[in-house]
C-alpha cells in the first residue's frame, strides 16, 4: 500500500462510513476498480484501524453529548435510579446495541475476513442495503426523538449492526433504518446511530491490533496506516455534520438508488 492509496482510501472512509453507502463496500471496491494489489494483510487491518480515524471524528463530533451520557450514567448508578434520567438510559441503550454485533464479529471473523476479498458479494450485499432503505423510509412513521428511545428500539438497531458486519451492508444505513422502522424521527435515528457506533468500533481497532502485529514490514507500514487514519478522521467529522444536516429535511432513497447503481455496476464488471 502506498501513501497515495491510504489518503483517497481514508477520504473513502471518512466519507461512507456516516453516510448509508457502505464504507466497508467502497474499501473493497474502490482498489477492485482502480485496479490496486494491496496484499490482503495490509487490507484488512488497514480498513479496521482506519475506522479509528472515524472513531475519532464521532467522538469530537458528539463530545459533549458523550459528557452528559457518561456523566448521568454513573450518577444514577451513584444514586440507584440508573434509568431515571433519559441520557442515563442512552447510555445503558449503547451498551445493549452493542451486544449483537460484537457477538456476531467474533463467531463469524473468517467470514468476514472472507467476504472483504469478494467484490461480486459486496456488491450484492449493497443491494441489501439498497432495500433496507427504501423499507425504513415506506414503513417508518418517524414520530418519535431520541429521549423516548426504549430498550426494545435499542436492541432492534443493535440486531440491524450486527447484520451490517459484512462489506456492503452499510452500518450506519443499516442502523439509521433500524431506528426509522422503530417509528425514531431520521436525525434521532442518526444520532443514536453514530453513538452507538462508539464502542463497535473501538473494540474492532483494538482486535485488529492482534492482525496488525503480523503485517510483515510492519514498521514501514505504520505511517502509511498513520495518514489513512488522519485523513479519515478530518472527513469523517465533515460528512457527520453534512449528514445530519441533509437528513432533516431529505429522505434516504437518494443513498438506496446509489448503492443500487453501485451494485449493479460491480457485479457488471466482475462478469464483463
Amino acid at each position: 500500500m502506498t501513501i497515495m492509496q491510504s489518503i483517497i482510501l481514508g477520504i473513502v472512509q471518512g466519507i461512507t462510513e456516516f453516510l448509508p453507502v457502505s464504507s466497508s463496500a467502497h474499501l473493497v471496491l474502490v482498489p477492485f476498480f482502480l485496479g490496486w494489489d494491496i496484499p490482503i494483510e495490509q487490507a484488512f487491518p488497514f480498513d479496521v484501524l482506519v475506522q479509528i480515524g472515524t472513531l475519532f471524528s464521532v467522538v469530537v463530533y458528539f463530545r459533549r453529548d458523550l459528557v452528559e451520557i457518561i456523566t448521568t450514567f454513573f450518577s444514577g448508578l451513584k444514586r440507584s435510579t440508573p434509568f431515571e434520567d433519559h441520557r442515563s438510559r442512552l447510555g445503558w441503550y449503547i451498551i445493549l446495541a452493542t451486544i449483537p454485533a460484537g457477538i456476531a464479529g467474533l463467531l463469524l471473523k473468517s467470514r468476514i475476513e472472507a467476504a472483504f476479498n469478494s467484490p461480486l458479494i459486496t456488491g450484492l450485499f449493497l443491494f441489501g442495503t439498497a432495500a433496507i432503505l427504501v423499507l425504513a423510509e415506506f414503513i417508518g412513521k418517524r414520530s418519535r426523538t431520541l429521549p423516548f428511545l426504549k430498550w426494545q428500539d435499542a436492541l432492534w438497531i443493535g440486531l440491524a449492526q450486527a447484520v451490517a458486519i459484512f462489506p456492503g451492508i452499510s452500518r450506519s444505513g443499516a442502523t439509521i433504518s433500524g431506528g426509522l422502522l422503530r417509528n425514531l424521527q431520521r436525525p434521532a435515528a442518526a444520532r443514536f446511530s453514530f453513538l452507538m457506533s462508539i464502542p463497535i468500533m473501538l473494540a474492532a481497532g483494538i482486535v485488529s491490533l492482534k492482525d496488525l502485529s503480523q503485517v510483515p514490514n510492519i514498521i514501514t507500514f505504520l505511517p502509511i496506516l498513520f495518514i489513512g487514519f488522519l485523513t479519515a478522521a478530518l472527513v469523517g467529522y465533515v460528512a457527520i455534520h453534512w449528514l445530519l444536516q441533509f437528513i432533516t429535511k431529505r429522505s434516504l432513497y437518494f443513498f438506496a438508488l446509489y448503492c443500487a447503481a453501485l451494485g449493479l455496476i460491480t457485479i457488471m464488471k466482475v462478469y464483463v
